[in-house]
C-alpha cells in the first residue's frame, strides 16, 4: 500500500524531501521513497525496531498509518531563499571553472553562461536506424519506437569510432516512461497493447554514431549501419554464478542463461577496452503480483529488492507473462546487472555481468591500476540506489589487453566474469560527536576509515566461492543485498553514481538524500551520513587501496543552501559558492575538477550541473554551469575541451501535468510537446571553462 502521499504536503510542496514530482517517483522507481525501505537488517542501526520475521509488504499494510505519523511529525523545515545566499562568481576560479555562474531559477530553457552556445543534439523519436520514420507524437507505433531514440534518456558516453577520425558513438541510457507524458488520453495503469510495447521499444540503450567539427562544440547524428537500439526485448546473455541458477530460469529460457531486454537503465560508464557500461536500477517496478508468490525464502527475496503490487506504474504483465510474477516469479532475478555492449560490432550480443552483483545499480565505472606489480588490473565501482543501500566494488582478477584488436578484444571481454566483489564499510573519526544536524565535528571535517568485505569470488575456470555463510555463490550473485547484509555493510544516504579519478585515483560518490535518516526505526546519522531527513543529499570522497581491502574517506561537500548551518564545502567559503542540491551523476573535466548533476533540486530550483574544485585553496568551490528546463533533471554529464554533453531527462514532468496538460515545450517550443533529448554546450571562442 502506498503511503497517501497528500497528508506529507505543505502548500503543495513536500518538506524533508527533495523536490523531485510525485509522477516521476511512481513512473521511475514505484515510489520507493513514499514506500518502506528495502533494507531491514540491522546493519549500523542505532534506534532500531527490531521487523525480523515481517516482511515489507506486511509492514506495510499494517502499519502505514504509524508510517504517515512519524513522516508528518518529523520533517525538515525548507531551507530559506538561496538566490541570495551565494556570490561564486566573486574571486578567481581554477582552470576549467572559468565561466560565469549560473543563477538559480525555473525558467523553461536550458540557461547556459554567457558567452556559450547550445544545440540539441538528438531528442526523444528522432531516428536511429536506417529507414526510420520521422517521429509523429499522434501517430507513434512499437515498430518506428524501436528504430527511434528512446525515452528519458540518461547516461552518456563518447567512443571513437575506428578509422574514422572525428566521429563518435554516443551511447546513451533510456531509462524508464512516463506513459502519461508520451500518450494523450493515456490512463494511468491501464495501457493500451500499443502503448505498453512502445514503451518496451522507448527503454534500453541506444548507439548512435556522431560527427564532430574539429573546434566547434556541436555534434550532427549520423543515421547508418553502424548505429543500434537495444529495447525491453532484445537478447543478452547471462554469465557468472548466476547463470544457468535454479533462480534465474523460466518457461521460456529453462536454461537460464539468455534474458530479453534491459530495462530502468540508469547511470553508466565507459571501458578502457572500449564498451559501455550500464546499470539495471529500480526495475522493480515493472513487475505485477508480487504479493501472490507465496514461497517464503522468494517473498523475503521480493521484499528485500523492494517489490510490491502498487509499485508497478507500467503493467507489461498484461501482455507478457514474463512480466507478471505469479506466472513467472524468476523473471524478477533476470535484471538488476550490470550490462556491458560493444557499440564496434552492432551484431554482437550484450551481456550481462551477475559477478558484479545484482542490485540497483545506478553505474558501474572503472579503474585501471597503472604501476607496480598489480599494474592492469581492473576495479569496478557501483552504487545501489536505494535509501539505505550500499557501495560495492569489484577487483577482476584478469589483466587488461591494451588495444582494440580482435584478441584484445576477446582478452577483454571477460574481465568482468572473474575476480571479487566486495562491500564497503565506512567508520568516522568523531561518531561520538554526530547528532543529526549537521554539525560539523571536532575535528572539523567528517572523515574516517573503512574497509572492503569480500562477498564472491569468481575463479578463471568459472568457479565461484561464497564468502558469505550460509549463502552459495549463485544466491550471492542473485540476492547480494542479503549478502551484504550479512556482511555487516554500512548504510548510506541512496548511492548513486560513483567514479574514479582519472588523475589521482580517488573515488567519488553521490549520496544523493535520505528522508528516512535519523527518523524512528532507522538508522541513526553517521559521520558519513551526518543529516537526520537528509533532504540534500552529499558527495563522499574516498581515497581507496584499489587492489586491497581498506580505505579513507572524507566528505567533500554537504549539499544544500550555503546560508544553513548544515552545510559544508571541504571548508571554502561558503558565500562564494553555488547552492546545490541532490546530488547524482559526477564526472571530471580535463583539468581534474568535479562535476556533479542533481536530480530532485530542494531549494525551488531547476536541476542543474555544477563544477567544484579538488585541489589546493580552491577546494570546495562550487560553480553552477548550467540548469535544465522546468521539471527535468540533469544526467549523464560529459565534461570535455571543447564541449559539456547532458542528458535533459523527463522535461515538464510535473504534477497535476500530462500530454493532454502539458507543461512544458522544451526543446521544440511553440505548442509542442516536451520531449527529453541530449544537448551539446559549447563556447564560441576557446575551450570550455578557461
Amino acid at each position: 500500500m502506498r503511503i497517501p502521499l497528500q497528508l506529507f504536503t505543505n502548500g503543495g510542496a513536500e518538506v524533508g524531501r527533495s523536490a523531485r514530482a510525485r509522477v516521476t517517483c511512481r513512473y521511475k522507481c514505484g515510489s520507493a521513497c513514499w514506500h518502506e525501505p528495502g533494507n531491514s537488517s540491522d546493519n549500523n542501526y542505532f534506534r532500531d525496531i527490531a521487523r525480523t520475521g515481517v516482511s515489507r509488504r506486511t509492514v506495510l499494510r499494517s502499519t502505514a498509518g504509524a508510517a504517515v505519523a512519524v513522516g508528518a511529525s518529523s520533517v525538515l523545515a525548507a531551507c530559506g531563499d538561496s538566490s541570495e545566499s551565494a556570490a561564486p562568481n566573486s574571486g578567481a576560479s581554477p582552470s576549467g571553472m572559468n565561466f560565469t555562474a549560473v543563477p538559480p531559477n525555473t525558467e523553461d530553457t536550458l540557461v547556459i553562461p554567457d558567452g556559450y552556445r547550445q544545440q540539441v543534439v538528438i531528442r526523444w523519436g528522432d531516428p536511429v536506424l536506417p529507414g526510420a520514420p520521422a517521429f509523429d507524437f499522434g501517430a507513434q507505433t512499437p515498430q518506428a519506437q524501436a528504430m527511434q531514440f528512446g525515452y528519458n534518456n540518461d547516461f552518456a558516453g563518447l567512443i571513437p569510432v575506428d578509422g574514422v577520425s572525428n566521429h563518435f558513438y554516443l551511447v546513451c541510457n533510456q531509462e524508464y516512461t512516463s506513459e502519461e507524458f508520451m500518450f494523450t488520453g493515456y490512463v494511468p495503469k491501464q495501457p493500451t497493447e500499443d502503448q505498453a510495447r512502445i514503451a518496451m521499444a522507448a527503454h534500453g540503450i541506444t548507439v548512435l554514431e556522431v560527427s564532430a567539427t574539429p573546434g566547434v562544440g556541436s555534434l550532427d547524428p549520423v543515421v547508418g549501419e553502424r548505429n543500434r537500439r537495444i529495447t525491453a526485448s532484445t537478447p543478452f546473455q547471462l554469465t557468472g554464478p548466476a547463470a544457468g541458477s535454479e533462480f534465474v530460469r523460466t518457461s521460456a529460457d529453462p536454461a537460464g542463461t539468455t534474458i530479453l531486454g534491459t530495462i530502468a537503465n540508469c547511470s553508466g560508464g565507459l571501458t578502457p577496452w572500449g564498451t559501455m557500461l550500464s546499470g539495471e536500477e529500480n526495475f522493480n517496478n515493472y513487475f505485477s503480483n508480487a504479493s501472490k508468490v507465496t514461497d517464503k525464502t522468494a517473498s523475503d527475496n521480493l521484499d528485500r529488492y523492494s517489490f510490491d503490487d502498487d509499485a508497478d506504474e507500467h503493467q507489461w504483465g498484461r501482455y507478457e507473462k514474463r512480466f507478471d510474477l505469479s506466472q513467472e516469479p524468476n523473471e524478477a532475478n533476470r535484471f538488476g546487472y550490470v550490462v556491458e555492449v560493444d557499440p564496434h560490432d552492432p551484431a554482437s550480443t550484450p551481456i550481462k555481468h551477475s559477478a558484479l552483483g545484482r542490485l540497483k545499480h545506478e553505474s558501474a565505472t572503472i579503474h585501471v591500476v597503472s604501476r607496480g606489480p598489480e599494474a592492469g588490473t581492473v576495479v569496478a565501482y557501483s552504487g545501489d540506489d536505494e535509501r539505505f543501500e550500499y557501495i560495492y566494488k569489484f577487483v577482476s582478477t584478469r589483466r587488461m589487453k591494451t588495444g582494440l584488436s580482435k584478441a584484445a578484444r576477446a582478452h577483454n571481454a571477460g574481465i568482468l566474469d572473474e575476480g571479487t566483489l566486495y562491500v564497503a564499510t565506512f567508520t568516522g573519526n568523531d561518531p561520538g560527536a554526530i547528532d543529526g544536524s549537521g554539525k560539523l565535528p571536532p575535528s572539523g571535517t567528517f572523515a574516517g576509515s573503512g574497509s572492503w568485505k569480500p562477498l564472491l569470488t569468481v575463479r578463471p575456470d568459472g568457479s565461484a566461492q561464497s564468502h558469505i555463510e550460509g549463502m552459495s555463490p549463485e544466491e550471492v550473485a542473485v540476492f547480494t543485498r542479503v549478502a551484504a547484509d550479512r556482511a555487516g555493510a554500512t548504510k548510506m544516504d541512496r548511492p548513486e553514481d560513483i567514479e574514479p579519478h582519472p588523475i589521482t585515483g580517488k573515488v567519488y560518490c553521490a549520496l544523493t538524500n535520505n528522508s528516512k535518516r535519523g527518523t524512528d526505526g532507522e538508522a541513526a546519522a553517521d559521520t558519513a551520513n551526518p543529516r537526520n531527513e537528509n533532504k540534500n543529499g552529499q558527495i563522499i570522497e574516498i581515497t581507496d587501496n584499489h587492489t586491497g581491502t581498506d580505505f579513507t574517506w572524507d566528505l567533500l561537500l554537504v549539499c544544500g543552501d550555503p546560508a544553513e548551518a548544515d552545510t559544508y564545502f571541504a571548508g571554502f567559503d561558503k558565500t562564494k559558492v553555488s547552492p546545490i542540491s541532490c546530488p547524482d551523476n559526477v564526472a571530471f573535466d580535463p583539468h581534474g575538477n568535479l562535476w556533479i548533476s542533481t536530480d530532485g533540486n530542494a531549494l525551488d530550483s531547476n536541476d542543474g550541473l555544477f563544477a567544484v574544485a579538488l585541489d589546493g585553496e580552491h577546494r570546495g568551490q562550487t560553480k553552477q554551469f548550467l540548469t535544465v528546463p522546468k521539471g527535468a533533471e540533469t544526467c549523464g554529464p560529459i565534461i570535455g575541451t571543447d564541449r559539456v554533453i547532458v542528458c535533459v531527462q523527463h522535461p515538464g514532468e510535473e504534477d497535476d501535468h500530462s500530454a493532454d496538460n502539458p507543461a512544458s515545450n522544451w526543446p521544440d517550443g511553440g505548442n509542442a510537446q516536451p520531449r527529453p533529448a541530449v544537448v551539446a554546450v559549447w563556447r564560441d571562442a576557446g575551450p570550455i571553462g578557461v
